[in-house]
Formats: C-alpha cells, sequence, structure tokens
C-alpha cells in the first residue's frame, strides 16, 4: 500500500474514474449511486487501484450530467447522502483507495443560488460573480460559439445584459478575476478535504482566466496567477493531489501547471493525444483512422517534454470519451487481444495512468436511436448538422463513433437483468454485449481483461522504470508497430505493441537479447507478434 502521507505519493499511483450515474444502481432507480458505489469497492481493492476520480455527486439539475453544479456542498438527492459520500471516503480508505473528487470551478448551474441572486439586480453583489456584458436583445457582445453549440452569450432582458458560458446555457461561466469569487471556492474547497478527500480533478481548468472581450477562452492571462493562489490557499496538505484538466495544454504550458516545486498543480490532464484521429481542420465529430506515427511523435514529445520537468496523466478512456477498444483496437474477433494491447502501451509510460469503469473490462460503444441519447452535446450536434443538410445516417454514424454517451452506459457487473447495474430500467440503455462482456465472467476468467489490468498495476509498484525511467521512441516510422524503452541507472524495460490485426515479422533490438517477459498478452517474449500482440520485457543493468 502506498504512503500517501508523502509528497508525490501519486507518481506511483493508479487512479479509477467512476462515473456514479452509470456505475451501480442500490435503490431500484435506474440511476448509479453513492451507495452503489460502496458495494462494489472490493472490486476496485482486487483490482489493485490506489485512488478513484469521482465524477460529480453535487446537488444539480443535470442538464450536463452534474457537470452543472447548483450547491458545491450538498449531494445531488438520487446519489444518495452526504452521510452515504463520509461512509464512501471512510470505507474506500481501509482499503487503500482515495477518493478524488471531481470539482467544476469554471463553471455553475443557473440554479446556484449565487446565480439566482445575480439575476435580480445589477447592483446585487453576487452579480459579479459572473460575466456580463451590456447589448440589446439582438445585439450579443460578439460572435463566441459555446462548446455544446450556439452562443456563448445568452441574454437576460429585465438586466439588459448577457451573461457568458463556455458550454451550456445552464451553465453560466465564474468571475475568476472578482476575489470574493475565489475566496467562496476555497472555503468550499477545505470544506471537502475536512471530509477526507485526498485530492481533486479540476474540470476544464484551464478555462477560468478567460477574457471574453478578446475571445480568450482558455490559457488566459492570469490563468498562472489564479493556479498558484488556489493552490496556495486551498491545497495546503502535503499529500493531497490535484489534477487539471486541460484540453488546450501543450508540454510548455504542461510544465508549469504540474512544476515539480508543486507551486500550481500535481499533474496535467491534457488531451493532444486523443484529438489525432479527426480530420485535420474538423471536429471530433470527423474521424480518420488512427495515424499511428503521429500518434508516436505526440506521446514521445510529451515523455521527453515532461521528464524531470512535470507530470502527466495516463488515459485513452474516460467519460467525454468513446470507448477506447472500438476507437483504436478491434472490438470484434480480437477485442480481449486489443484491450490488452492498449493498456500495455499506456501503461508502460511515464505518469499517473487512470482506468475508465469498464475499461479493465473492454467494454465498447453502443449503437443506439437518436431518441435515445441523453448526451446534450450529442443532441445540439444531431439537431446542428441535419440543420445544415447534412445526410441523417452520416450524421448517425458519428456519433455511433464518438458520443460522450459511448463511455456512460451502465458498467456491465454480470449477465443478469441490465447487467446487474439496476433491477428498473436504467437512465441510459445497457450494452446489449453485457451478457458476455462483465465483470463476473471477467473474474472467473484468468485470462480475462481485468487480470492483465491488474498485473500491470501490481508492475508498476514493483519496478521503479516505470516511474523513474526515460523514454526512448524506436521504430517511429512504423504504420504497424509502436515499440519504446523506458530506463534508468538500474533497470531496462522494453515495450512491443501490434497496431495491427495481422502477424508482424519482429526481433528484439540486440541490447535486450537477455530480457525477460515481464506481461505480454500472448504469453511469449519473441517471434512474430500476433494480431495486436503486446510484450513488455526487462532486464537490470549490469554495472
Amino acid at each position: 500500500m502506498l504512503d500517501k502521507t508523502k509528497r508525490g505519493w501519486w507518481r506511483s499511483a493508479v487512479f479509477y474514474q467512476i462515473y456514479p450515474k452509470s456505475f451501480q444502481d442500490s435503490n431500484g432507480d435506474g440511476i448509479g449511486d453513492i451507495p452503489g458505489i460502496l458495494s462494489r469497492l472490493d472490486h476496485l481493492q482486487k483490482l489493485g487501484v490506489d485512488g478513484v476520480w469521482l465524477s460529480p455527486v453535487y446537488a444539480s439539475p443535470q442538464a450536463d450530467n452534474g457537470y452543472d453544479i447548483s450547491d458545491y456542498r450538498a449531494i445531488w438527492p438520487p446519489m444518495g447522502t452526504m452521510e452515504d459520500m463520509e461512509t464512501l471516503i471512510a470505507e474506500a480508505k481501509k482499503r487503500g483507495i482515495s477518493i478524488i473528487m471531481d470539482l467544476v470551478l469554471n463553471h455553475t448551474s443557473d440554479q446556484h443560488a449565487w446565480f439566482r441572486q445575480a439575476l435580480k439586480s445589477r447592483d446585487d453583489p453576487y452579480h459579479d460573480y459572473y460575466i456580463w456584458r451590456d447589448g440589446g436583445p439582438d445585439q450579443p457582445p460578439n460572435d463566441m460559439r459555446a462548446v455544446f453549440g450556439g452562443p456563448m452569450w445568452t441574454y437576460v432582458p429585465h438586466l439588459g445584459q448577457y451573461y457568458f458560458h463556455q458550454y451550456a446555457v445552464q451553465q453560466p461561466d465564474l468571475n475568476w478575476a472578482n476575489p470574493a469569487v475565489r475566496r467562496e471556492l476555497y472555503d468550499m474547497i477545505r470544506f471537502w478535504v475536512d471530509k477526507g478527500v485526498e485530492g481533486f480533478r479540476l474540470d476544464v481548468i484551464d478555462s477560468i482566466a478567460k477574457d471574453p472581450d478578446r475571445k480568450i477562452t482558455g490559457n488566459g492571462p492570469r490563468l498562472h496567477e489564479f493556479l498558484r493562489e488556489l493552490s496556495r490557499e486551498a491545497f495546503c496538505e502535503e499529500g493531497l493531489v490535484t489534477v487539471g484538466e486541460a484540453w488546450g495544454a501543450d508540454v510548455e504550458r504542461a510544465k508549469r501547471y504540474s512544476t515539480p516545486d508543486g507551486s500550481e498543480l500535481s499533474m496535467v490532464f491534457q488531451f493532444e493525444h486523443m484529438c489525432l484521429d479527426q480530420r485535420p481542420g474538423g471536429e471530433k465529430w470527423d474521424p480518420i483512422p488512427l495515424p499511428l506515427p503521429a500518434l508516436k511523435r505526440c506521446v514521445e514529445r510529451w515523455q521527453r517534454g515532461l521528464h524531470g520537468q512535470g507530470w502527466n496523466s495516463l488515459f485513452l478512456d474516460n467519460h467525454d470519451l468513446p470507448r477506447i477498444v472500438s476507437r483504436w483496437g478491434d472490438e470484434g474477433k480480437y477485442r480481449v487481444e486489443s484491450a490488452k494491447m492498449l493498456a500495455t502501451m499506456l501503461h508502460g509510460l511515464e505518469g499517473t495512468p487512470y482506468i475508465y469503469q469498464g475499461e479493465e473490462l473492454g467494454m465498447t460503444n453502443i449503437r443506439l436511436p437518436i431518441g435515445a441519447y441523453q448526451d446534450i452535446e450529442t443532441k445540439n450536434l444531431y439537431a446542428e448538422r441535419l440543420a445544415r443538410g447534412d445526410d441523417p445516417q452520416a450524421v448517425m454514424a458519428s456519433i455511433y463513433a464518438r458520443s460522450r454517451d459511448n463511455a456512460r452506459t451502465p458498467m456491465q457487473w454480470s449477465a443478469e437483468k441490465n447487467a446487474g447495474f439496476s433491477q428498473a430500467d436504467p437512465w441510459l440503455p445497457v450494452n446489449p454485449n453485457y451478457k458476455t462482456i462483465n465483470a463476473q465472467a471477467a473474474l472467473a476468467d484468468p485470462g480475462s481483461v481485468f487480470y492483465y489490468y491488474r498485473d500491470l498495476i501490481a508492475l508498476r509498484k514493483r519496478y521503479p522504470v516505470f516511474r523513474d525511467g526515460a523514454f526512448t521512441l524506436l521504430e517511429p516510422e512504423s504504420e504497424e508497430l509502436f515499440v519504446y524503452t523506458r530506463e534508468t541507472e538500474g533497470e531496462q524495460l522494453l515495450v512491443v505493441c501490434n497496431f495491427t490485426g495481422r502477424t508482424i515479422p519482429y526481433q528484439r533490438p540486440a541490447a535486450f537479447a537477455r530480457a525477460a517477459l515481464l506481461l505480454g498478452n500472448y504469453g511469449r517474449g519473441d517471434g512474430a507478434l500476433g494480431p495486436y500482440e503486446a510484450r513488455m520485457l526487462y532486464q537490470r543493468r549490469w554495472p
């Protein structure tokens, strides 16, 4: 078990993301809840993870599935009670699992008491908690477009002003230039730390210093000033881990976010690698086949750029992304092999790995009729593209490939009704393949994806090279293989991954002639690589 009183303990850790609404329903209302999570802690302990990133459980109208918070210090009733939350924190800690809360500091719900007060008058002190600009009904301040579609400005007639929102209309942006806003947020964070929370994942944190008059949303001019103050005033405990989601981060910015002196954040959660399989100049809804050499160059840039100067999060799945097995692997014949291969590629890298619920089972994307999708982004995309004249079938193909609801279908626990998630109809349909892809089946199969993930987690604890090794990319132009080494003064690790469904000839480098197989999804260390085969080879360096 990791000593979490030590600074930097998270460098050796593996985290698991729970999307509570879809993890486990305990009371038969079709919605996952905190008591449901409590009932599944043994699954996480068996997997071997050190912490849980818990997507929002706060009070919320659920316009954006909890990322629109109406009360930071209350639990959404269908999720449970504050007592349930306190029990979860305590029971997880007994198992060596830290609770990392998802925290949305960029915006609130329009139902938050602050915003309701802000609507009353321009002179109300809470009015300045948000961002407002004067204008007439048909004269918005500028033409900025919201992430979820539509303008970034919404008009309030009785005030004669527009409020700014980067996401949904129901998610007004907070005014971080107001010191009173920052103090309220810091006090709220201390409330959760006092309850035993051991860290925070900070949603779209690189957007808090926006300057809408100059059309700046990410990486605004005061961002690092705000982050240093946030760290100093709210993240005081030695072992507290802070993870900054930053869609617009590059390596140089990430060095500042995650500088080893701890003045800003513990690590960055960046997405450059997850944007490579979309048409250049297009949106995420315009997918192209993954250009493997581009992925390798991207990984190399981050691995080498942050080594000794910052810290990265490692992930392929989360609540905002489609399932990686369907995206970069083979969800059919080679589902198990490709799930293990992708995990091998990721977990051999420097950084802190994040496993998204169901990833350890090899869960796949789903295809639903448009009326069954719940995600606000998906529904808006469908309406907008049909309005511009796109073919409905083409739009649905994009949704099948990229919708966030792919990752939000209920966790597949068993072959029983609704995959063991709930006795009631779930809030989002269960993937029909749950009868064969589920946790119960995985635990009964020694060769399952679950046990492979467990082995990867154990290796990171046992061998320092996973945490400290320098990265070197081999065969950078190969369209089929992703091969790299990690090296310290005393250890060497070779990771070989076949990204195709074909057998590929391969001979290990001479420098690794005596290396032993640590882990592989085919159980062999030499010879040609089978479809989606992965190998980890290890050796100690002789003086």
